[in-house]
């Protein structure tokens, strides 16, 4: 199931993308589903399935999503859709390269999907096939990257942000600037705000970590001065995972705030409570506004883009018809080198039994080929009933076994 900014509701989005209950082994403990997926970030939330059936991967990922979420049933019914084949393959490839993220070519998504492939394997709920999809998505967006020019134009919604806040702030070495959440939003944020001028910033991190602030020589802030930092400071930005706002009215008050600040919020679900916009002198940019003003996009690059990712797309799926026929091939090479290892059994030279080998080897060269090139067009059932008919070689039960599973996505639509 995928919901998006395309697609969803905000509401939706935060209350998906805000569980922190690892969803993919919930899906995966279904009996008809080998693997799952989970690609959570601000603005979309997804799930590429390994399952026996579409059916299956529906029904698994519709069940563990709405136990960890609290979603509705109904609602999910209501927004999903299901792709599978190469429309799984084109459909990821164009999310990791940043053509379907709010600010067209940003960079972040590219390290949210990789990340999303960590996660999974930590929790032990890939297969090959996830493997495979995942490592071609990475490939693919570093191709569009390296070949195009959206990677430079697609600007990241850090950046978004902070030129929405251009137009309120006249001297960015002026001010001072408090960055809340250490995360993988905080380093991005640093150097656009460095990048802007801007010299006063210190950190806070709702855990405590004082690793980032060390590590760029930032001044931190602890706890208990929070609510004060958080008063004296002309911007607050926050980008934190935690599932409760950390920043609301009732901190502003603690803090004693009679001033004027811009308070961005990158977080999902809300790092700030609505309530603060109601503060005289607060203005709140948050991922729904930030929504709004998304700029077009950069039409040549994303067309260029698209064309590198249906390319990348219909590789992936000749790469998948091709292994599936080679349950096929693996039978039938062994299938004639133990006929052969059983003839020279029976007495020879060791120069004898090397040239056979060899010989052997050369002489199911064509064929091996011969088969991909058969399953790469779609006719794998042929190789199968050809080796069955030539050698009396059953594989049809290691295709079974072995075969890509279907790999459904679903997608709010």
């Amino acid at each position: 199931m995928s919901a998006s900014h395309q697609s969803a509701p905000f509401e939706v989005l935060e209350r998906l993308s805000g569980n922190a209950t690892p969803i993919g082994p919930d899906i995966t403990a279904h009996t008809d589903v080998s693997g799952a997926v989970v690609v959570s970030t601000c603005n979309r939330f997804e799930a590429y399935v390994d399952a026996s059936s579409p059916a299956a991967g529906i029904a698994a990922a519709r069940t563990a999503i709405t136990n960890a979420t609290g979603v509705p049933a109904d609602v999910l019914d209501s927004v999903h859709e299901v792709r599978q084949g190469a429309k799984v393959a084109e459909h990821l490839f164009a999310v990791a390269s940043g053509l379907e993220s709010v600010v067209v070519g940003e960079g972040e998504i590219g390290g949210q999907v990789r990340r999303a492939l960590d996660e999974a394997r930590e929790q032990k709920t890939t297969t090959s096939e996830l493997e495979r999809l995942f490592q071609r998505a990475t490939e693919t967006q570093k191709a569009v990257k390296n070949s195009t020019a959206i990677g430079r134009a697609g600007r990241s919604l850090v950046r978004l942000a902070l030129e929405l806040a251009d137009s309120r702030i006249t001297d960015w070495s002026a001010l001072n600037v408090l960055l809340v959440g250490t995360g993988a939003y905080a380093g991005a944020t640093l150097a656009a705000l460095r990048e802007r001028g801007a010299e006063a910033v210190s950190v806070h991190s709702p855990t405590g970590r004082r690793q980032f602030s060390t590590k760029h020589g930032l001044p931190f802030v602890p706890t208990d001065e929070f609510p004060a930092a958080v008063a004296a400071a002309d911007l607050v930005i926050t980008c934190t995972s935690r599932e409760q706002p950390v920043l609301s009215a009732a901190t502003l008050a603690a803090g004693g705030f009679d001033g004027s600040a811009m308070i961005i919020d990158l977080g999902l679900p809300r790092n700030v409570d609505p309530d603060v916009a109601d503060v005289a002198g607060t203005t709140l940019l948050d991922l729904e506004t930030i929504r709004v003003h998304a700029p077009l996009e950069e039409l040549q690059a994303t067309d260029t883009a698209r064309e590198i990712v249906r390319d990348a797309a219909a590789k992936f799926a000749g790469e998948g018809r091709e292994i599936s026929a080679q349950p096929a091939v693996v039978a039938l090479r062994k299938h004639v080198f133990e006929v052969l290892e059983r003839e020279l059994a029976r007495g020879g030279s060791d120069e004898v039994a090397e040239a056979l080998r060899h010989f052997t080897g050369m002489l199911l060269h064509t064929p091996t080929v011969l088969a991909k090139d058969a399953a790469a067009n779609g006719n794998a059932e042929d190789v199968f009933a050809a080796v069955e008919t030539l050698f009396g070689i059953d594989a049809r039960p290691a295709i079974e076994a072995q075969a890509p599973a279907e790999c459904p996505v679903f997608r709010a639509s």
